[in-house]
């Protein structure tokens, strides 16, 4: 090899030959890589050129490697930079290809999705369970990762947009956080500015709370505005907004899949059968529909509703209609 090598700079650098020595060496370059599948390679964090070609040609991905180390000798501006990270190498690619493809943007990525209507507890333990992420708040209480946020006066509930979010490996579950809390913050300021006037709520955070309680009562896309118009004649009636995901958020680790009827007498400072107006943070994460609803509620006369056990509700306007629904749909059931 190292006497192939040698003959070869002879046959670029040198005499009449020196054509054909170039175009057998274009077409080394231009030869397809040694995989027959696609193949995940990892670049080294401060690994050099020499390093990555040697690696590559010890694994048998390139049949050799003088034809890059040259390249790098007589063109170094040719070869990128190259980037730490995993790279999708496929069949059929040049080895310029494949070292090109090395100092490029085009790192592994993977996705990572945090639903609607999910709790900051879910979402931490999604995060502590993705594959490749770097976990830097493993061990940390929820005020201490806030802290690391740079919010250490806010309390976690609610503060992160659920939406799927992409990393590679080297990320850590708190650019993951960073990326979510900016991303709602940014959702919410959006969704206030564009509020009505006459709402019952007094701040961005009241509405983020009431978009909690929406999304945790309907995923039906056609409901969230009236559920938002529910909520908003209660309060400004003085009603209690007696919302069962209230109460199961209150219940915490004790709930089990039922609340009875000592649950809802049970005061929480989350159940809103007990207490007066909005619990004091939001109960889950919620998302854009949620968010626009909660400031834009539909016009109606409904103060209840109950769950019809499809995933729609029954909206009544007063509590003889609202009995006569549970019955129907509740008790009957």
């Amino acid at each position: 090899m190292r006497l192939l090598k040698a003959v070869i700079i002879l046959l670029v650098l040198g005499g009449g030959l020196a054509f054909a020595g170039y175009q057998y060496w274009q077409l080394r370059l231009a030869a397809p890589i040694a995989i027959e599948e696609p193949t995940l390679y990892e670049v080294p964090r401060g690994a050099s050129f020499n390093r990555v070609v040697n690696d590559l040609a010890e694994r048998g991905i390139l049949a050799e490697d003088w034809s890059l180390r040259l390249l790098a000798r007589l063109s170094p501006d040719s070869v990128s930079q190259l980037r730490a990270g995993e790279f999708m190498l496929k069949p059929g690619m040049s080895s310029r290809e494949a070292i090109a493809l090395l100092g490029s943007d085009e790192v592994v990525s993977y996705p990572l999705t945090i639903p609607e209507g999910w709790t900051f507890g879910q979402m931490r333990d999604l995060l502590a369970s993705a594959p490749k992420l770097s976990q830097r708040t493993a061990g940390m209480s929820d005020a201490e990762v806030m802290a690391a946020l740079g919010r250490p006066d806010q309390h976690p509930e609610g503060r992160f947009f659920p939406d799927t979010y992409r990393y590679h490996k080297g990320s850590s579950d708190l650019d993951i956080l960073r990326q979510s809390h900016a991303r709602m913050e940014s959702e919410l300021t959006a969704a206030w500015e564009a509020r009505r006037g006459d709402l019952p709520l007094e701040s961005p955070y009241e509405a983020l709370i009431m978009a909690s309680l929406i999304e945790r009562e309907t995923g039906a896309e056609g409901e969230r505005r009236e559920i938002a118009g529910v909520f908003k004649r209660r309060l400004e009636r003085g009603m209690r907004l007696q919302t069962d995901p209230t109460v199961i958020y209150g219940m915490g680790d004790r709930y089990e899949g039922n609340i009875t009827r000592a649950d809802l007498r049970r005061p929480t400072p989350y159940n809103t059968y007990v207490i007066d107006g909005l619990p004091p943070t939001p109960i889950a994460m919620p998302g854009r529909a949620a968010l626009e609803a909660a400031v834009d509620p539909a016009e109606g006369n409904a103060l209840y509703f109950v769950a019809k056990g499809d995933g729609t509700h029954h909206f009544s306007r007063n509590l003889k209609e609202h009995n006569a629904a549970v019955r129907r749909y509740i008790l009957n059931r």
